[in-house]
């Protein structure tokens, strides 16, 4: 309940083309009793609610729904605009539902695929739980096995949707505190699989919590302490790869380093990667195209781009984050009091639905030019939550972007508005 419309668990419900109400402080839920109390009702487990997330009302029972139609008529007007339109439009994808619904929308690819993501299908989130619960080599290795086979599996199946348009897939950036087992049964289950004392894996719990998750043990930060990691993700998206070139199909993998802070990180990780990359092409005896680039969504990487560039073939601006770093704002929290900032004028629209021209945008700009200048050939896009607004986009066109990346759902939104923007910037 807590956050609003642009918060953490609507991107992720928005993602997933789920309805999705924030921000409903009154509830109140008897865990016991299995019910929940708004506004004189109880709703009891079991019971049939329906929601809109566009207008956030909620209503009891069943209401009757609509589908909602791709009509002919539709289809030809996006396809004016693809010819129209400059910058390429991808799609924030994760899992081959994921891809299979963007391609259908008109998607160019992948701009972002969110590893962490797809371990929260079905039982898998027990083996990233247990990686990263993991306490000596040993342990992990054996979990890092486990997900290799996942993983590979997870990116032969996308690769075969997409075919032979780009593919960025984001290594692992995991919130560690939403992943750790919470409930006692999940804790004891975890100490069944790692077949360890529970009142070790409470304090392993314990020793892993950060004070401030999204300033944390997150991102590349976690490939510089455990450099297996990454290494392991890199080689099941290339083994993925090799299969998929093996039947036939073309693909275009890059990989993708999160949450950098400087040229050092991206060097130190890149180099692992590689090495780990050059063993798969020996085994396997051929080779297939890649890239390897990061994720630009703190300010300091804006600020030293162009050293950067010299290691990175593209870069990826994270908006969400980039917005949270530099202005000091929570996309979680910012809506209990934003509300008032719009009330006295103090911002007039909301940064985590439209970006920050004047702030976050003037590092968007300076990454742009200082990454350019360093590397000509750099490919530049965004994937953050801006990449589906129309007034993001049309800042995106002005400065230069290749392309967007937004959710599946909001591919037709986004190929009109780079259209529009196109259109806009010849005038």
């Amino acid at each position: 309940v807590k956050g609003g419309a642009t918060s953490h668990g609507a991107v992720v419900a928005r993602g997933m083309g789920k309805c999705c109400v924030t921000g409903c402080g009154e509830i109140q839920i008897n865990d016991i009793k299995r019910e929940m109390y708004i506004g004189g009702y109880t709703v009891k487990e079991g019971d049939f609610i329906s929601i809109s997330g566009y207008t956030g009302e909620i209503f009891l029972g069943k209401v009757k729904l609509t589908e909602p139609q791709f009509d002919d008529n539709l289809k030809e007007f996006v396809s004016w605009c693809k010819e129209i339109k400059r910058m390429g439009v991808r799609m924030n994808a994760d899992t081959p539902a994921d891809a299979f619904l963007g391609k259908g929308f008109g998607a160019e690819g992948i701009g972002l695929c969110r590893t962490e993501h797809m371990f929260f299908q079905k039982d898998k989130i027990w083996t990233i739980r247990g990686m990263i619960m993991s306490d000596n080599p040993e342990e992990r290795a054996e979990a890092l096995k486990k997900m290799l086979e996942m993983q590979r599996e997870d990116f032969y199946n996308i690769f075969k949707i997409v075919g032979d348009e780009i593919v960025i897939v984001r290594l692992l950036d995991p919130p560690l505190h939403e992943f750790l087992p919470k409930e006692p049964k999940d804790k004891e289950k975890m100490a069944e699989i790692l077949n360890l004392p529970l009142i070790e894996i409470e304090r392993r719990i314990r020793n892993m919590k950060d004070e401030n998750p999204m300033l944390g043990h997150r991102g590349c930060r976690l490939a510089v302490t455990y450099p297996e990691i990454y290494n392991t993700q890199a080689r099941a998206i290339i083994e993925a790869a090799i299969q998929c070139e093996k039947e036939g199909i073309k693909v275009k993998p890059e990989i993708m380093i999160p949450l950098i802070i400087g040229v050092g990180e991206l060097k130190f990780i890149k180099g692992n990667i590689k090495a780990e990359i050059d063993k798969v092409f020996e085994e396997q005896g051929m080779k297939v195209e890649y890239k390897i680039g990061t994720m630009m969504e703190t300010p300091r990487a804006c600020l030293l781009a162009d050293e950067i560039a010299g290691e990175a073939e593209f870069f990826s601006f994270g908006t969400n984050d980039l917005t949270q770093t530099t202005m000091g704002l929570s996309r979680d929290d910012s809506v209990k009091f934003m509300d008032e900032y719009h009330e006295h004028g103090i911002f007039k629209l909301e940064p985590f639905a439209s970006i920050d021209v004047r702030g976050v945008g003037k590092l968007v700009k300076l990454g742009v030019e200082l990454g350019k200048k360093a590397n000509p050939e750099l490919e530049i896009g965004i994937c953050g939550e801006h990449g589906g607004d129309p007034k993001s986009i049309n800042f995106f066109e002005e400065t230069g972007l290749d392309y967007v990346s937004c959710s599946p759902f909001r591919v037709l939104v986004a190929i009109v508005a780079a259209a529009q923007s196109y259109i806009k910037s010849k005038k």
